[in-house]
């Protein structure tokens, strides 16, 4: 392998150190592989970091079941997975149950039938019984027809993120940032090697987790696939305790309390290229939204406006496999809204298709990502 590091002799090189980055290169690592991964920027800053962690989609019963099979599975693989990072890192990803209180206006009779079938545990609620708390306004304590679901989780992704950095560099990670992927050269069926910005590299398999930014590095190798960037804002608020026992969600509004006091309130879905940019309308929007569902957010004040890009793909359905026309590059990307929850099974997934291991279910869906 070329490049400033001197390495060589690398199994794979993973393009991308978001959270599926990294939980790639973790599972690799844990096998044996010898890994780098290259990152344009800095590890775990764009999407991975921006989300909010709630561990299901927000309606799960409003999404495909190639979607919700694979939040499912990878979801009830992160308490054992968050308590093992805690373990070999020392950092605390804060995985808790939390539970998710969904209010109206949703189809309760398609969800509390969507829930039964898949064997979701729900329970009908009012606000005023389940959030409990003084903070609540007029609009909660008349609600009587919300659903509970109690064993949704959430994570801090910025604490997940550190923890997975620390573990895939203890296991012999090499991890360089800002390092942009340039080209990717191929010939007679094999990508030979990647250009970059800090030289040439080399390796045996190559896979591409670069989010939304994943159909601009492969460039000429895309085909079609159809991953692009979405943006998202949140804002954070903080409290002297945490102001909600729950998740609350609303539509695509929902607010997060965290154990220390922080509120994440969120988030846009905003087709507007690859601009970052955080703007005063969304914030506002956000604000006054939440607000209504939590009158004492009036007299707190604004502690961060931040935005992601997601990496949006058709029905949010992600690709995942290996390249239809060069047989040592793989996909892991267009994750859309649920990167941090789809982390563990994705990865799982792909290496039991480099490795040739049976899969847990039809796997199908997400090979088709490259569109041919």
């Amino acid at each position: 392998m070329n490049g400033r590091n001197g390495m060589k002799n690398q199994d794979f090189i993973v393009i991308g150190a978001g959270i599926i980055g990294l939980a790639t290169a973790e599972r690799l690592l844990a096998q044996g592989a010898a890994v780098t991964i290259l990152e344009r920027g800095e590890v775990g800053q764009e999407s991975s970091w921006a989300g909010g962690g709630i561990l299901s989609p927000l309606c799960p019963w409003d999404y495909p079941d190639e979607v919700t099979r694979l939040t499912s599975y990878s979801a009830a693989l992160f308490a054992a997975w968050a308590d093992n990072l805690h373990m070999a890192s020392g950092i605390d990803p804060e995985y808790e149950m939390s539970g998710m209180l969904v209010l109206p206006p949703f189809d309760a009779h398609a969800a509390q039938q969507w829930c039964a079938t898949h064997g979701v545990k729900a329970e009908r609620a009012s606000r005023a019984a389940v959030l409990a708390t003084p903070t609540a306004g007029k609009e909660a304590r008349e609600e009587s027809d919300a659903l509970l679901l109690p064993e949704v989780a959430q994570v801090r992704n910025p604490r997940l993120l550190r923890a997975l950095r620390k573990r895939v560099e203890a296991l012999g990670g090499h991890i360089i940032e800002r390092c942009a992927v340039h080209d990717i050269v191929a010939g007679s069926g094999q990508v030979q090697a990647l250009a970059t910005a800090c030289g040439t590299f080399s390796a045996q398999g190559y896979i591409v987790t670069a989010g939304a930014w994943s159909k601009q590095v492969l460039g000429r190798h895309a085909l079609n696939l159809e991953i692009k960037p979405a943006r998202g804002q949140m804002l954070l608020f903080r409290f002297a305790a945490a102001p909600l026992r729950f998740i609350l969600l609303q539509g695509d509004l929902y607010l997060i309390s965290r154990s220390d006091g922080h509120l994440l309130v969120g988030s846009t879905l905003e087709d507007v290229g690859f601009d970052k940019q955080t703007t005063i309308a969304a914030r506002d929007d956000l604000f006054e939204r939440a607000q209504r569902l939590l009158p004492a957010l009036a007299s707190m004040p604004l502690v961060q406006h931040w935005a992601g890009l997601r990496p949006a793909s058709p029905r949010n359905i992600p690709a995942i496999g290996r390249h239809p026309q060069l047989d040592n590059l793989y996909i892991n990307s267009g994750h859309f809204r649920y990167g941090v929850t789809m982390a563990p099974g994705s990865a799982e997934i792909l290496i039991n298709e480099i490795s040739g291991t049976p899969q847990p279910f039809d796997v199908a869906p997400y090979r088709a990502g490259w569109g041919i």
